[in-house]
């Protein structure tokens, strides 16, 4: 009975860590080329100005709504985000879909390796 227990349990962290996204296999390098459709709005070097959208430097740990000087939505000041792996591939995915009212009007990011490649290169910038 015991051995049954523990090979459920072994069964089912396999299969959690499984369909867990890799974020560890994003590539930084091909995440810049990614951030040439952030850049329109966006700026990622330290102390760089905000434009449509905020600055991200340091962005990766951060609390959503907690660049200053830049006016967020009242949805983005309310939402109550961390950007982790996770907060931001969802956001990068469709951002209007986690954070209903955003000012961003980015469609998003379809494709996983580009939302991984993404935040390996956010994560330069810290």
């Amino acid at each position: 009975m015991k051995m049954t227990k523990l090979a459920t349990l072994g069964i089912s962290l396999a299969i959690s860590l499984a369909a867990a996204p890799a974020f560890a296999d994003g590539d930084a390098a091909k995440g810049e080329k990614v951030f040439k459709k952030c850049k329109a709005c966006h700026t990622i070097e330290q102390d760089g100005k905000n434009k449509i959208g905020p600055n991200l430097f340091g962005i990766v740990g951060k609390k959503s709504a907690s660049i200053e000087d830049y006016k967020y939505s009242t949805a983005m000041q309310e939402a109550n985000l961390t950007w982790d792996d996770a907060t931001l591939s969802e956001y990068l995915k469709k951002p209007k879909a986690l954070v209903k009212g955003t000012k961003m009007s980015f469609a998003g990011l379809k494709k996983e390796s580009d939302r991984e490649n993404l935040i390996a290169y956010l994560k330069t910038f810290q």
